[in-house]
């Protein structure tokens, strides 16, 4: 068993990010800019949203976080995405998920101008990613198809289990998956709640990514010798023994599944650091972009 390993693979491009920003400075160019905005006070939220700030420092990017109070309105918000569309120094931005109910999240995503869209969701970069057109690939699958291509885990001609249909990543990895070149050229399934004998699924998949939200669903019986793991989920569990007094848990039950599997993603460490390198990628090519 191999651990893909997102934490280092993701220093790694930091570190390849970084030195193209110095490259950048060095010619006087302007460096990519990312801003954020946050709307309320969800401590899940802050936290990545704070990670995302401290990465843009690490690798020269300018970075603007903007707060917003939870009362904050559908037009107000609207109001700011429209200023951050116009100013030619955002290179790209990100709306933090999830908004408050008084806000109609695909009204906020539709704003968002798809030349800025570095999470990739607006429906004009999500239909060219379809199409196998350049675009912004939503962050954590761009994360997970680089991590098996750094490892190079063959996938052409694989059987690939996608289970959960999210927009932000079982639909988009199902597409990824079934495209033309590596990683991808592999034959998938989705499944979800409402799929039935999942087992009898998962058990013949020669590669599984997990992105249902249940912490230790994927059982060591429901996978075959060798499969790939992918683990998207990533749930605060109560845990009494730890100062925090909550661990993570993935959506794998990581200590018997690991001893069958040929590679397996650890949570933390695993696909949750890549999507931050990746929505770093993606700034850097809409900067790339405006030239």
């Amino acid at each position: 068993m191999q651990l893909l390993d997102g934490k280092k693979v993701s220093e790694d491009i930091k570190n390849e990010i970084a030195a193209e920003v110095a490259k950048m400075k060095a010619k006087g160019e302007k460096v990519p800019h990312l801003a954020a905005i946050i709307v309320g006070n969800d401590g899940a939220s802050l936290t990545y949203v704070g990670s995302k700030v401290k990465a843009c420092e690490r690798v020269g990017f300018e970075s603007t976080l903007i707060k917003m109070p939870s009362t904050t309105s559908e037009t107000e918000l609207l109001k700011k995405i429209k200023e951050l569309n116009e100013d030619s120094n955002i290179d790209g931005f990100i709306v933090q998920l999830p908004l408050p109910p008084q806000i109609d999240t695909q009204e906020v995503i539709m704003a968002i101008h798809p030349s800025k869209d570095v999470d990739g969701f607006h429906p004009e970069n999500f239909g060219k990613m379809a199409l196998d057109m350049s675009t912004f690939i939503p962050a954590t699958p761009f994360g997970i198809l680089e991590l098996l291509e750094r490892y190079n885990v063959q996938t052409q001609g694989k059987h690939t289990v996608v289970i959960g249909r999210s927009h932000i990543v079982g639909r988009p990895m199902s597409i990824l998956m079934g495209r033309k070149g590596f990683p991808g050229n592999s034959t998938v399934t989705v499944t979800h709640t409402h799929t039935k004998n999942i087992t009898q699924i998962t058990s013949q998949a020669d590669i599984i990514i997990s992105a249902l939200g249940v912490p230790n669903y994927l059982k060591a019986e429901m996978i075959k010798d060798d499969a790939v793991i992918i683990d998207v989920g990533i749930t605060r569990v109560a845990d009494d023994t730890t100062e925090k007094g909550y661990k993570i848990v993935g959506d794998v039950d990581f200590e018997n599944v690991s001893k069958k599997a040929s590679y397996i993603t650890p949570v933390p460490g695993g696909v949750g650091p890549m999507t931050i390198a990746m929505l770093l990628k993606n700034t850097l090519i809409a900067r790339a972009n405006k030239k």
